[in-house]
């Protein structure tokens, strides 16, 4: 029995970046929302500002509001890749074209140095290295992260994309936090 672990001691909590996104609706009420079910999840860490950018890819569409936040976590990738998915659709998501407008859309690009590779998920996101609107709000988290698998830090990759996309910052991450009610966001800082 001395050799016997806990159920508590052999779970590992992981620490992701989420990149978070809207188009449709109040987007930055959209984004608020997405944070306060996520923050009920795990230990809040850290926020990005708040980037306006132009759609990539799909339909003529209206510009997102993106932004990235780490989220420490006990829950494994796909467990989590299915909380991501229940919260945008109790934010009122809908399904539709690919690449298409959304109300909210939470993509887990990053798990520490974590990979997976399954056809329900992919770690570190597979487009994150082709993105502006992904890297320069990771960028905010950890400028020195190097996804798995990549040669890059994001912030590098950041610049390295400046003139592919139009990306404008659009609220601070202290303007963010200000709109979150509660504490734990705020205290991530």
């Amino acid at each position: 029995m001395e050799n016997m672990v806990s159920q508590e001691e052999q779970t590992v909590s992981l620490t992701y970046f989420l990149g978070l996104g809207s188009n449709l609706g109040d987007r930055i009420q959209n984004l608020v929302n997405a944070l306060m079910e996520l923050g009920t999840h795990g230990n809040a860490i850290a926020v990005s500002a708040v980037y306006e950018t132009e759609p990539v890819g799909g339909p003529k569409q209206d510009y997102y509001l993106n932004m990235a936040c780490a989220l420490e976590t006990l829950l494994e990738p796909i467990e989590l890749l299915h909380l991501a998915k229940t919260i945008e659709l109790q934010l009122g998501r809908q399904e539709g074209e690919r690449w298409g407008p959304r109300l909210i859309d939470i993509d887990i690009l990053a798990a520490g140095q974590v990979q997976v590779n399954v056809s329900e998920l992919v770690i570190p996101h597979p487009r994150l290295a082709e993105r502006l609107f992904v890297c320069r709000p990771l960028a905010d988290l950890k400028s020195d992260f190097i996804p798995p698998g990549m040669a890059f830090t994001v912030e590098q990759m950041a610049i390295h994309l400046k003139c592919s996309a139009k990306v404008d910052r659009r609220h601070s991450r202290h303007e963010l936090l200000g709109l979150l009610p509660g504490e734990d966001w705020r205290q991530a800082l």
